[in-house]
């Protein structure tokens, strides 16, 4: 009867003591590694979201300068929507051109807030969200930086013009694009952790 006590191990045993720990440490090593996972693929649809829209931004905004600027306007749908280059010193829309380097630090500033929630984001219509936003912020930041007139104050090219309305960029349909999934992510109740809260 010792002998078989001392195999199995009683429950006061260094033994019997022993083995419940290794199990619970496991359960928590596999529910800790699950979780990373889940908070690095929300990460990359934000930084995945945030390149495209960048990129697309970047790549039309060469195009219009090299083929579109100092030339007639392009009618894509008669007068009701052309495409027309237009150097841009204010806000998206052209609002604002007296305070050009306020709205590029508003942008850094946009940019900084971005990264932060980074670190906290479970959710994935957050993260597209948040993506659109810092995609859109990161390409006009680079007009502000890169074009004349000078850093911090460049124009930034815009060239969609709708008839009867403010000319722009796909940075600011990121942008703005963005803003309405974030009210309406609000409005539902859906915060960037993942968690859904009602008032």
């Amino acid at each position: 009867m010792a002998e078989a006590e001392r195999i199995i191990g009683t429950p006061d045993s260094p033994e019997g003591a022993g083995a419940e720990p290794e199990q619970s440490s496991g359960g928590e090593g596999q529910g800790s590694t699950g979780e990373r996972p889940r908070g690095k693929r929300r990460i990359a649809v934000l930084f995945a979201v945030a390149a495209f829209a960048y990129a697309l931004d970047l790549i039309s905004k060469m195009i219009v300068v090299a083929k579109l600027e100092h030339h007639e306007p392009i009618e894509i749908i008669g007068d009701w929507l052309k495409f027309e280059a237009i150097r841009n010193a204010g806000a998206a829309f052209g609002f604002g051109e007296a305070f050009t380097v306020i709205f590029t630090m508003i942008a850094a500033a946009v940019i900084v807030v971005i990264a932060r929630l980074a670190r906290k984001l479970y959710s994935l219509p957050w993260a597209i969200a948040l993506g659109l936003l810092l995609g859109g912020a990161l390409g006009n930041l680079t007009d502000r930086i890169f074009r004349s007139p000078g850093v911090f104050e460049g124009a930034v090219v815009d060239f969609i013009a709708p008839k009867h309305f403010a000319v722009f960029n796909l940075a600011d349909s990121a942008i703005v694009c963005g803003g309405i999934l974030i009210v309406l992510l609000s409005f539902r109740g859906l915060d960037p952790d993942g968690t859904v809260h009602k008032d």
